[in-house]
């Protein structure tokens, strides 16, 4: 992975990371009605906390699925996918001190595997179900690193605002 990428994983790890005394300091917090893709969806800390410890790995498992495959590998997920709700559901009633040590033991995983890919390895393609063919470089860069950084922002949106799911 380029350097700009790890740097911005780290950047984004240490960043949520940051979030963690006060999400912690406004539990409990009430769980949304509606966390799924739909515009009527309002995610507060526990669905976002859910979401981000889920995503890496499932991440992660699908870069590795697209390295040990033959282009373009099909991979991915969208939004509505059932079983992403149903692991959001069940983990967003988890503490949150578990959910950040999950997501940070996840993007740990992630920089130490990164880091040892290469260009040939991260010029490998992928195919999308919404988005066609991306690299794993792209993958990287849209799926976790992008991701935890607008996961970091809607956190720290919903804390300066009322303490309910924004």
């Amino acid at each position: 992975m380029d350097d700009d990428l790890l740097a911005r994983l780290r950047s984004g790890a240490a960043a949520f990371a940051a979030t963690r005394p006060a999400v912690e300091a406004g539990e409990p917090w009430p769980l949304a009605e509606v966390f799924d893709a739909s515009d009527e969806a309002r995610w507060g800390p526990p669905e976002v906390l859910a979401h981000v410890a889920e995503m890496g790995p499932f991440w992660l498992g699908e870069i590795e699925r697209i390295l040990a495959g033959d282009e373009p590998v099909p991979f991915g997920r969208i939004s509505t996918d059932p079983l992403r709700l149903a692991i959001i559901e069940r983990d967003r009633t988890l503490p949150a001190r578990e959910l950040y040590d999950r997501t940070a033991s996840a993007l740990e995983r992630l920089e130490r595997r990164w880091a040892t890919l290469g260009p040939t390895e991260l010029a490998r393609r992928g195919l999308h179900p919404r988005l066609g063919e991306l690299t794993v470089a792209a993958i990287a860069d849209r799926f976790i690193v992008a991701h935890v950084e607008d996961h970091v922002s809607q956190l720290g949106d919903i804390l300066d605002g009322p303490a309910t799911p924004a």
